[in-house]
């Protein structure tokens, strides 16, 4: 399939998702948020942070897996760029589509994590918003990479930011009020903990450490 092909087909199921989920009316108890729309959350609430902050997450990945797509030929490693862009990118879609739903704007009114406590952690900078997210420079660096250096780093790269993102997706499940938010990101945790082990067993085939 060509990356234009992909790409095309992600982006289809990303709206789908949205338009499910919407319908499916992700909503609190009932109570009026920042928004005025019944039973939405507040614009400063977890469930709003999460869904902004995990989209911005969610679309990094989709990147790094595009990019490692083109970068070898190895099947099993096509594979779980595949699985990880599908996946992430139909969760952000339907993240994307709570916010639409809860008319909240997409952009958060202050920093990153905030709705987690996090304000003031250090950051690795350079493009990296937040923990786990790569680096504009070593987004460059794996664009230019091929092989098994470019599936050794990506692998790297994708463990860190799976690791961000539990971490956050945990703080979801412990903070956001949105039950049908709370069960995407235990999903986001139990899936990526599985991908995490499947990496490092990807990288030991490699030579290679996380």
């Amino acid at each position: 399939m060509k990356r234009r092909d992909w790409l095309i087909g992600a982006v289809a199921g990303a709206v789908l998702a949205a338009g499910g989920i919407t319908a499916a009316v992700a909503s609190t108890d009932g109570s009026s948020g920042s928004s005025g729309v019944a039973g939405a959350p507040s614009s400063t609430s977890a469930d709003a942070g999460f869904a902004r902050d995990m989209a911005v997450h969610h679309q990094q990945a989709v990147e790094m897996s595009y990019v490692i797509r083109d970068r070898t030929k190895n099947a099993e490693i096509r594979r779980l760029a595949y699985d990880i862009a599908q996946t992430q990118a139909n969760q952000r879609g339907m993240m994307l589509g709570w916010l639409d739903l809860w008319e909240l704007p997409k952009v958060p009114p202050g920093e990153p994590m905030e709705w987690m406590d996090m304000t003031g952690v250090p950051s690795a900078g350079d493009g990296s918003l937040m923990p786990g997210m790569a680096t504009n420079a070593q987004m460059k660096r794996l664009g230019e990479l091929n092989g098994k250096q470019a599936e050794i780093f990506y692998l790297k790269l994708m463990t860190d930011h799976h690791k961000g993102g539990i971490h956050m997706a945990q703080g979801c499940v412990e903070r956001c009020d949105v039950a049908v938010e709370r069960r995407l990101a235990q999903g986001m945790v139990e899936s990526q903990e599985s991908e995490v082990k499947l990496m490092a067993d990807l990288l030991k085939a490699r030579g290679a450490k996380p």
